[in-house]
């Protein structure tokens, strides 16, 4: 569908956004509005979106940012850090205080990347940090990621990430559409994972997440069930997903 250019001025300040649909309109897509004054970068994350099967709306600015908000409520928002006028992050405070927009995940993009400035952006009330340079693979699994965390996947729904597919009610696995074989341990294990991309677990971490809190499980024997997970996906060569982070853990990541 070809996108539709809407413009509005206030105050002698002209405002635009632009909205594009996924060129097939088949269900449900998830609305993210792009927030960052580059047009090139804008440009580039919104043709990614709209190939992984998502609506965009675009903002050059904080107050363009604003008046699509006030029109139509997106799933996420990716939120540039240095805008003209108002920041990204003085935009992201003000986002937090309202009621219409306090609940919608942030991600903050952004060249910055010092540890204050990471805490600074927490603080703000942003979900996740993206930094410039970034591939566009690695954003659209980072969204995935905060959208799965904000619905709260209960364990019954799809969950699709990198060529793999979990369908929770069944708990059954597919790779490429082909059913995998797969233990009910290392099923918990691959459906956190799934549901919680691109971020470092410790062995502590997922020993708590996936075994429970109250289950006395040694630390090693993660790495086991890890080792298995990798076999497990090894035939569709898919297990190199669940990466090795030295000296932290492991994660599950379509980045290399």
């Amino acid at each position: 569908m070809q996108g539709q250019h809407l413009s509005s001025t206030r105050n002698n300040h002209a405002l635009q956004y632009l909205r594009h649909k996924p060129p097939a309109d088949h269900g449900v897509h998830k609305r993210i509005l792009i927030v960052e004054d580059e047009t090139s970068i804008r440009e580039m994350i919104a043709f990614a979106l709209r190939k992984a099967g998502m609506e965009t709306m675009q903002a050059v600015d904080a107050r363009a940012a604003q008046l699509a908000l006030s029109e139509q409520v997106p799933d996420l928002i990716l939120l540039d850090w240095m805008l003209p006028g108002m920041s990204g992050l003085e935009l992201a405070r003000r986002l937090r205080k309202e009621e219409l927009s306090r609940e919608i995940p942030i991600i903050m993009l952004t060249a910055r990347g010092e540890e204050m400035d990471r805490v600074n952006g927490l603080e703000a009330g942003v979900d996740d940090y993206v930094v410039k340079p970034f591939s566009t693979r690695e954003l659209v699994a980072r969204i995935k990621a905060v959208l799965r965390r904000s619905q709260g996947d209960d364990g019954s729904g799809m969950v699709e990430v990198g060529g793999l597919r979990i369908d929770g009610a069944a708990h059954r696995v597919f790779a490429r559409d082909e059913p995998v074989p797969i233990g009910p341990t290392e099923y918990r294990l691959l459906y956190f994972f799934m549901t919680h991309a691109e971020r470092v677990y410790s062995r502590t971490q997922l020993l708590d997440h996936v075994w429970g809190g109250s289950v006395y499980v040694e630390e090693r024997t993660v790495d086991v069930h890890i080792r298995r997970l990798r076999k497990t996906l090894e035939p569709w060569k898919l297990d190199d997903l669940v990466q090795t982070v030295r000296g932290t853990g492991y994660r599950f990541s379509t980045s290399v």
